[in-house]
């Protein structure tokens, strides 16, 4: 028998509810005891492995300060539902690459440099770095 696997859209959502926690820097147990529920548990809301339902997105919500809205945003849009979109969803590689820590850390930092002009040499650099990976 095969393990099913999670859905895409459960994937998305715990991937943005495990992306927020982390921006706030708060630990998977600190969000659970405020919930009612284990740490595993929500170990499990993260991965998709397990869904979660309305009121408890809507008490995680609360709880991470954000519109329920956020968990949403770039979430896969099923191709059946996609042809009548104006524009397409945001990729999910940005996402993916800001739920890691890599990814969060990088953006904090970023978003603490404040001179545009650095900005603009910084994305440059990293542009560069990446054009040189192509290689």
């Amino acid at each position: 028998m095969t393990k099913k696997s999670p859905n895409p859209i459960d994937k998305h959502v715990g991937s943005r509810v495990r992306m927020r926690r982390m921006m706030i820097s708060m630990s998977q147990e600190k969000l659970g005891d405020k919930l009612g529920i284990t740490f595993q548990q929500i170990q499990k809301y993260e991965k998709g492995t397990n869904r979660i339902g309305a009121s408890r997105l809507q008490q995680i919500a609360l709880v991470l300060s954000v519109p329920v809205s956020f968990f949403f945003e770039g979430a896969p849009v099923p191709e059946s539902l996609a042809s009548g979109l104006s524009e397409p969803p945001s990729p999910a590689y940005v996402s993916d690459f800001l739920a890691t820590s890599d990814g969060l850390a990088l953006t904090k930092a970023f978003m603490k440099v404040k001179d545009a002009k650095v900005r603009r040499r910084i994305v440059d650099l990293v542009e560069s770095i990446a054009a040189d990976e192509d290689r």
